[in-house]
């Protein structure tokens, strides 16, 4: 019998993705002018107020206060009717020196025998529902607000957008886990105030979703996708009325709220940790970057359709405490995950100093993961420049997503001999 799944996502000027950005951001900076940096920077946005914590063990000095505001403006929140805006907020700093504690777990005489930030467990998931290998359900619900965002800076095609955004996609799958059509979408934009009742101003918004937004999403689309769109799609655009309050003035943001928006839409599993404000020596970030490395280059190289990789540290030592592949059944191997897990150790070196030089994590990579999905994005070579309060300018070529990289396809075929 068919099932429904349904994943979402939020815009850039969520509440909570506004917190993810501003901490991202300075994570950055930080990696910008000391490679070594370690940062666990947690923020916190409501109405006229950011408030950043956390620790920071770092031979730089940033001008934070800057930093959140220069993030601000850059999502759009730059009207003082937003009740929040990036010139006149108020940002309170309340961030500290990062534990000794902590710390001596962390650094080692010899980089290799760098240990986990932390204990916990991260997974990495991929299926080849999709070219990039994400769960359909959310990479639709990532491409509705992506291009929502578009429509709202272009302020061409529809006018009245404000920055916050919410969206959902349900999607209907056979028995052998195939989608067959997109049961329901539902938006819910933030809007300028209508002179207009409440029915004619829902009537418009929908329309413009309907007729505007949804044929620019479907025309990126690869062919089989689009014919999921069918005209027996149920919409539920702005289902509460008018969405005027919108951002952190209607909803206190807060990192690391959206972790399930970050990774795979609840496919899969999910250790429990955030990824933003976190530098790559906390294993929340680069054990979940590592993990969907090696999930998508198992299912890229035709190991299985489908694959959900686990591993787990313990904190201040180097060495996985466990990794574990699970293929949901879809291997074209003759052999036990347990078999599959054994091999995939031997080919990707699970320790944190090794998947921070593999992945090239101890970069400025980290503003463009902080909305819009940390996963299915695309790799990218760009040079990015960086300003601190002591007039030193860095400039740097940096390569985002690189856990995306199909670069060890060839490698696993040549060792499964497939």
């Amino acid at each position: 019998m068919s099932y429904l799944f349904t994943s979402e996502s939020v815009s850039e000027g969520h509440p909570d993705k506004v917190a993810d950005q501003i901490s991202d951001a300075l994570i950055d900076n930080f990696l910008a002018f000391d490679k070594n940096s370690k940062v666990a920077c947690e923020t916190l946005v409501t109405t006229g107020q950011v408030i950043l914590a956390g620790e920071v063990n770092s031979k730089t000095y940033l001008d934070v206060q800057k930093i959140a505001r220069d993030v601000i403006n850059k999502i759009g929140y730059t009207k003082s009717e937003y009740m929040f805006d990036g010139n006149s907020c108020g940002v309170l700093s309340a961030i500290h020196e990062q534990s000794p504690d902590i710390n001596q777990g962390v650094d080692r005489s010899k980089p290799e025998e760098q240990g986990a930030g932390d204990q916990g467990m991260m997974f990495g998931y991929a299926t080849d529902e999709t070219e990039n290998y994400m769960p359909l359900a959310l990479e639709l619900s990532h491409r509705l607000l992506i291009e929502l965002a578009a429509l709202r800076r272009e302020n061409k095609d529809i006018g009245y957008l404000r920055p916050d955004a919410k969206s959902q996609v349900t999607i209907e799958y056979s028995d052998d886990n195939v989608p067959q059509r997109i049961d329901a979408i539902v938006i819910s934009t933030q809007h300028d105030d209508f002179d207009a009742s409440e029915e004619v101003m829902l009537a418009k918004i929908k329309k413009d979703i309907v007729e505007i937004l949804i044929p620019r999403v479907v025309a990126k689309l690869p062919a089989h996708i689009q014919t999921l769109f069918t005209d027996n799609i149920t919409y539920h655009i702005n289902p509460t009325g008018v969405f005027v309050i919108g951002g952190p003035h209607g909803d206190t943001g807060l990192t690391g709220r959206k972790i399930i928006v970050d990774t795979y839409g609840g496919k899969g599993a999910h250790g429990g940790g955030a990824f933003s404000g976190k530098d790559p020596s906390k294993v929340d970030r680069s054990g979940a970057y590592a993990t969907r490395h090696i999930a998508k280059n198992l299912v890229a190289a035709g190991l299985c359709k489908e694959v959900l990789v686990q591993v787990s540290y313990a904190i201040g030592v180097a060495k996985p405490t466990s990794i574990n592949v699970e293929t949901y059944g879809t291997s074209t191997v003759d052999l036990t995950d347990g078999e599959i897990s054994k091999i995939v150790e031997t080919i990707f070196d699970m320790r944190p100093y090794f998947i921070e030089q593999r992945l090239k994590l101890r970069t400025p990579i980290y503003s463009e993961t902080a909305a819009y999905g940390h996963m299915g994005r695309t790799p990218e070579i760009k040079t990015v420049t960086f300003s601190n309060p002591m007039g030193e300018t860095v400039s740097e070529e940096i390569e985002t997503f690189t856990w995306e990289k199909l670069d060890y396809v060839e490698t696993v075929k040549k060792t499964f001999k497939l």
